[in-house]
């Protein structure tokens, strides 16, 4: 795979049981690009580790004055020094290309679960975590799965080697084996304090990330009720927490790394004092010596390979749990992708949507309106007749649009039938115009969905605060999620996105919570007659929109207790004119004989 070729044209199923399993199963997926830096490492260390030999040749051949012997020592360096620059720039190359790919990988996978959990990711895991994950945790997996080629290479060749310098010298190739070995004994241990240091860093790491991402999401929040201050000294302990963490992570690898510096020195010291012996004692040639010395100071190389794989292991593990964690969510209706042949056709948008689990039932053509009394419950409501729901009915009913249950229609399909807006719309900053540029039937108009969302004010107001746009609202830009806005504005220009999608069913939950009584009036009329022949479902309470509904459906305890229209509950349903108007039967008794 080449970064050319990106995007993958279908990235894979990740095994997500765990970070060390996600981390292998990327490895595997890269098992070519992977070889071909192992071949290049190997080509590069290979030869870099043969210098000594053909340095001590050539010392050997000035020692014995041999010309013939030095000509092919530097030929033999040459082609040494070649073959080193050559593996050394394929390798930074394929190496690279291994980042990036699996860096670009993990970036599809996770761009495709959000696309598929779509408004119910951020109600399973913090906003804050997914971009974590979406941002430092992708290059530190891309760094493991890179390193990991040049930690294999470094390997091989440092077994190689050792076992050429007990084929060579015996006795000195011993020692430096044995040394080695004490290296390795003694830093092993060190490694998963290490890791866990890591793992606690990069966990704090994580929490102070998402409390800064929900603080600024909720800026204006804390700003109304005067909260700045008590953030801001929440984020400065998380942020000191993770200083102090990193502080104990890095003395770890300091630690780690003073041992590697101090036990290769002492054997190198080692090295050259009985290689100094046996060379006067006339059992080791100078040149010998001079090889068995190179050979020993390149060991050294690998090992900080073998520091930064560790490094890389141990610092990408924590992000590769976490991309794991959200990869792992699953949709309530995922299986709908697999549905079978026909089931898009058989899907009928013109048809009755029906909720067997609650009994809602949304007659085709008009607009009906549900009560539930609870917002939360509501909410519930809206997803599950949109096909958005966390987890499927405990009793396996399904939605059904005109007769066809949604869990089974392909989801792109499903999601064009059916269109929910929730209570708390986003809007993406742009302008205006693309803000509405969104998919639709065509058969509803920008202006007319704005004039019946009742946004003329705030288009006025657009206009009014942006003057280099010839007075045009449509050529205002919206600022991220619309924070330059009311709630009230927000809503309404939401609003008038959906109208303009014109879904062959919408589902509005509350849509009117943050606007004043008579634009609620007005815009209830107005959905109503641009909403004329569609299916509608309106999530409320407010008596203004149930008078304008066809039907009205009382929703108590998941189920529908009452049906009708409004004025006709108020009078007949003791527990719907409690909901709708905040008043007990005894409170309305007194009111009328007070009256």
């Amino acid at each position: 795979m080449h970064i050319r070729h990106l995007p993958y044209p279908d990235p894979g199923t990740p095994d997500v049981r765990s970070g060390h399993h996600f981390l292998l199963w990327l490895g595997r997926q890269q098992l070519g690009g992977q070889a071909k830096s192992l071949a290049w490492g190997t080509l590069h260390l290979l030869s870099v580790a043969a210098l000594p030999l053909a340095v001590g040749l050539a010392v050997q051949a000035v020692v014995d004055r041999s010309g013939e012997r030095l000509a092919l020592a530097g030929a033999l360096m040459a082609l040494l020094g070649a073959g080193a620059t050559v593996g050394d720039t394929m390798l930074h190359r394929t190496a690279i290309t291994n980042w990036v790919t699996a860096a670009a990988r993990v970036q599809q996978l996770l761009a495709r679960r959000t696309a598929s959990l779509g408004a119910t990711l951020t109600q399973r895991v913090a906003a804050g975590e997914v971009v974590a994950v979406s941002t430092g945790d992708i290059e530190k997996v891309g760094w493991c799965v890179e390193s990991a080629s040049r930690f294999s290479a470094a390997l091989l060749v440092s077994l190689s080697v050792c076992a050429g310098l007990i084929a060579y010298e015996p006795e000195l190739g011993g020692l430096v084996a044995a040394g080695l070995l004490v290296l390795t004994l003694v830093i092993l241990p060190m490694l998963p304090r290490a890791t866990r240091r890591a793992d606690l860093q990069r966990e704090k790491a994580g929490r102070a990330t998402e409390l800064a991402a929900d603080t600024v999401a909720g800026l204006r929040v804390l700003r109304g009720i005067g909260g700045e201050q008590l953030f801001l000294e929440r984020y400065r302990k998380a942020s000191q927490e993770v200083r102090g963490s990193a502080v104990r992570t890095a003395r770890m690898w300091a630690l780690i790394e003073a041992v590697q510096v101090a036990l290769p020195g002492l054997l190198l010291i080692a090295v050259i004092w009985q290689g100094t012996r046996m060379t006067t004692d006339g059992r080791l040639a100078v040149g010998e010596l001079v090889t068995v010395y190179g050979a020993v100071t390149f060991l050294l190389f690998p090992l900080r390979m073998f520091q930064e794989f560790a490094m890389a292991y141990s610092f990408s593990r924590p992000s590769a749990t976490r991309a794991a964690r959200v990869l792992a969510l699953h949709h309530a209706t995922e299986a709908r992708t697999a549905a079978a042949p026909g089931t898009a056709a058989a899907l009928r948008p013109e048809g009755d949507l029906y909720d067997p689990a609650s009994g809602v039932l949304a007659a085709a053509g008009q607009l009906t309106a549900v009560v539930c009394g609870d917002a939360d419950a509501a909410g519930v409501l809206a997803d599950r007749l949109g096909g958005h729901a966390l987890a499927p009915s405990p009793d396996g009913e399904e939605v059904l649009l005109g007769g066809v249950a949604l869990d089974d229609a392909p989801l792109d399909v499903a999601r064009t039938a059916v269109l929910v807006q929730d209570k708390d719309p986003v809007l993406l900053s742009g302008t205006l115009e693309e803000l509405m540029d969104v998919p639709s039937s065509g058969e509803v108009a920008v202006r007319d969905a704005l004039e019946a969302a009742q946004c003329g004010d705030v288009l006025a107001a657009l206009a009014q605060g942006s003057p280099g746009t010839d007075a045009d609202p449509l050529r205002v830009r919206i600022t991220e999620r619309g924070r330059s806005l009311s709630g009230g504005q927000r809503q309404r220009l939401a609003l008038a996105r959906s109208l303009v999608t014109d879904p062959a069913v919408l589902v509005l939950d509350e849509p009117t919570s943050a606007v004043d009584s008579h634009t609620e009036s007005r815009i209830a009329t107005a959905l109503h007659r641009i909403r004329a022949g569609r299916t509608t479902v309106v999530l409320t309470s407010s008596p203004l929109v149930l008078d304008c509904a066809d039907q009205v459906l009382l929703v108590q305890d998941g189920r529908v207790t009452a049906s009708g229209p409004h004025r006709k509950l108020l009078h007949t349903d003791a527990d719907y004119r409690a909901v709708v108007t905040r008043q007990t039967d005894e409170e309305l008794t007194e009111r009328t004989g007070s009256a």
